[in-house]
């Protein structure tokens, strides 16, 4: 099926495999043998997941850090040299509803602030959460201060309280922390007894965790791998926070223009690199996207072309791929641009897509329906096609004959 629309290469990881253990040549081997019997590569790892103790720091942190770098090697030996990553504590991609209706009729993943915080408050009851959530909106200066102002947040907290009931506390909870992060994380999976009450462990491990400290440890983690990148050529490709703001109370480290530099600045190896998702990126008002193309498509390594629209009350929606607040025309030049610098293909997905004719049926993965993504892909296709054309690249369409 995917061959038949267009797809080159597969974006996928070992995900059999438990959270913190090795990554063994056999295993690897075995899935990029099986994507090339059907004509296509295993063009990305997404994702080696970096354990929680690589995070904050814990005891096992070297030991950890060492399985993760034989992982890696693994993948070299194995000719895989991208890998795609994230650095967010506990919880990956965050939305609220997974099928917020699209005028049309079909439908895409949703944030609302609202809703976010009745769950930290009323449902994960996090200690000093109602007052943190009160300092945002009364403006303390943060990008999601700024994406809040004038909204009277906690009002429509306490509406949602007052209303809410055992079903809805249970679909926040699947959709905040189950169906977003079972297929991704590994922290969490479909039937776990009690999530809400690991979910509380796993913040508890980052008491007393800063910004600062996160950004050191992420420091240390990519000082300890890099000898291995240039080993065996591998590009390493932080993916920006999603939502592109702290939340939870913990620090989040890869939401903005400054950020990125920093973690670039602390390791100025060409492997330490970017994953360039527009869709992550754009859910944030603070963040000029194609500002930020312009500025690090040189140490970008994947691209997730996809877009999100922000609605008046800062709540925001995943975006048609032609519209929303990622312009995927401007991106798709700048990085179609680079790639022509390059010794081999800078790799790009249209990550996201709508769930619609039947997709929500299917048993997909939040975000990842068939049909919608083959809709989006249908249309990046089309922008390259234009874009290549202008820049006077032979664009070729797979699996056809010129």
């Amino acid at each position: 099926m995917l061959k038949q629309i267009g797809v080159e290469g597969i974006v996928t990881a070992l995900h059999d495999v438990p959270l913190g253990e090795v990554w063994t040549r056999e295993k690897i081997r075995d899935l990029k043998e099986y994507i090339e019997s059907y004509g296509m590569e295993w063009a990305v790892v997404e994702s080696l997941p970096v354990t929680e103790t690589i995070k904050y720091g814990g005891a096992d942190r070297e030991q950890q850090i060492e399985v993760y770098k034989e992982s890696l090697a693994n993948l070299g030996k194995e000719g895989i040299h991208c890998v795609c990553y994230n650095f967010m504590p506990v919880l990956d991609w965050a939305r609220t509803d997974l099928f917020h209706e699209n005028p049309n009729g079909s439908s895409n993943l949703y944030f609302n602030w609202a809703e976010f915080a009745y769950f930290d408050i009323y449902i994960l009851k996090r200690n000093g959460a109602k007052e943190e959530w009160e300092a945002i909106v009364k403006g303390n200066g943060s990008n999601a201060s700024k994406a809040l102002k004038g909204r009277d947040l906690m009002a429509e907290v306490e509406a949602i309280h007052e209303k809410a009931d055992a079903q809805y506390d249970h679909d926040l909870v699947e959709n905040i922390v189950i169906k977003t992060q079972g297929f991704v994380s590994g922290n969490f999976k479909e039937g776990d007894d009690k999530p809400v009450e690991l979910f509380r462990e796993l913040l508890a491990l980052y008491d007393g965790v800063t910004k600062e400290k996160l950004q050191e440890n992420m420091k240390t983690w990519l000082e300890a791998i890099m000898p291995i990148c240039d080993e065996y050529d591998i590009d390493m490709c932080v993916h920006p926070d999603d939502p592109p703001f702290p939340i939870l109370g913990l620090p989040r480290i890869v939401n903005s223009d400054s950020d990125i530099k920093a973690f670039l600045d602390a390791v100025p190896n060409r492997h330490n690199g970017l994953t360039f998702c527009a869709g992550s990126l754009s859910a944030g008002g603070h963040n000029d996207i194609t500002q930020l193309a312009e500025k690090y498509h040189d140490r970008t390594h994947f691209v997730h072309l996809r877009s999100c629209h922000i609605f008046p009350n800062g709540d925001f929606t995943e975006a048609s791929h032609l519209g929303g607040r990622a312009d995927l025309v401007e991106l798709a030049h700048i990085f179609e641009k680079e790639e022509q610098k390059r010794t081999r293909r800078l790799p790009m997905r249209v990550d996201h897509g709508m769930t619609m004719l039947g997709d929500e049926n299917r048993g997909y993965n939040a975000g990842y329906s068939f049909l919608g993504r083959m809709f989006a892909l249908g249309q990046v296709q089309g922008i390259l096609a234009a874009v290549d054309k202008e820049l006077g690249i032979e664009y070729k369409q797979p699996g056809f004959f010129d």
